[in-house]
């Protein structure tokens, strides 16, 4: 198994918006040690209710997640899919009690001890893979225009232009349809992976390549503040939330030998 540590931050900017309302935060498993959880969540509608609610629901079911000795991967996805729906089923029911439907955006990635790497998203925030600065992974809408096209549910000429068509509302707490969940994963992961989770309001200013190169050169806090900057100056005073999660798997620093050690005590 390779050998790395993992270096992890998250980061916002409420940018030109009256209110912040991503949420974003990394995890550990009350019952799962060795695995890691990052999370962000994008409140399209309603404030920040939505986000919050994905953020509650992830740890809840992260804290009840009990590994065993080799949890498939099918069983990881099967856990992000439980969150997304659960959270999906929450803001249904408490819509009916309120004037208002919130509405958010998913992206959920786990990091297992064993060097195995699974997300799901749903929605238009976004998750990158690095290898060092190249991008190998970026989610899309492309799996949800698919499916859509599969199921005759977006005629061919509306796929052309998805980006205009109102079917493709894919969010959390649409009382109109299910969420479409995309998953995807990553086993034998190495130094030199990174992981970006990021809001539209940070990836929409950014190619993959200047993502790439700052993610690899810098710490997650480092490259955080230097991405946040360059968006807020991009945006020019348009831009909205900015929000982002860092999962950086780097070399753990070299063993000191222990004659090495000792020959430091006698020198003091």
């Amino acid at each position: 198994m390779n050998v790395y540590k993992i270096e992890a931050g998250t980061a916002q900017h409420i940018g030109n918006r009256a209110e912040q309302t991503n949420r974003t935060a990394l995890f550990t498993g009350a019952r799962s040690p060795g695995y890691m959880m990052a999370v962000l969540a994008d409140g399209v509608s309603g404030g920040s209710a939505a986000a919050d609610q994905a953020l509650l629901t992830a740890k809840q079911q992260f804290d009840l997640f009990k590994p065993g000795d080799a949890p498939s991967i099918e069983r990881l996805q099967g856990l992000l899919r439980d969150i997304v729906l659960e959270t999906h089923t929450v803001l249904k029911l408490n819509a009916l009690t309120s004037k208002s439907e919130p509405h958010s955006t998913f992206v959920g990635l786990i990091i297992t001890p064993k060097g195995t790497a699974v997300w799901a998203h749903v929605g238009d925030s976004r998750l990158y893979r690095f290898v060092r600065a190249e991008c190998v992974v970026r989610t899309s809408d492309v799996p949800y225009i698919e499916h859509l096209v599969g199921t005759d549910k977006l005629p061919l000429e509306a796929a052309r232009n998805h980006r205009h068509s109102k079917l493709l509302f894919n969010v959390l707490g649409n009382s109109r349809k299910e969420p479409f969940v995309a998953v995807g994963h990553h086993e034998n992961l190495a130094a030199g992976d990174t992981f970006l989770l990021a809001s539209d309001g940070l990836w929409h200013f950014f190619t993959d390549s200047e993502l790439g190169a700052v993610t690899s050169k810098n710490t997650p806090r480092q490259a955080s503040e230097l991405l946040i900057n360059k968006a807020v100056e991009r945006a020019q005073g348009k831009g909205g939330n900015c929000t982002m999660a860092i999962v950086k798997l780097v070399k753990p620093p070299k063993e000191v030998p222990n004659y090495t050690v000792e020959r430091m005590r006698r020198a003091v």
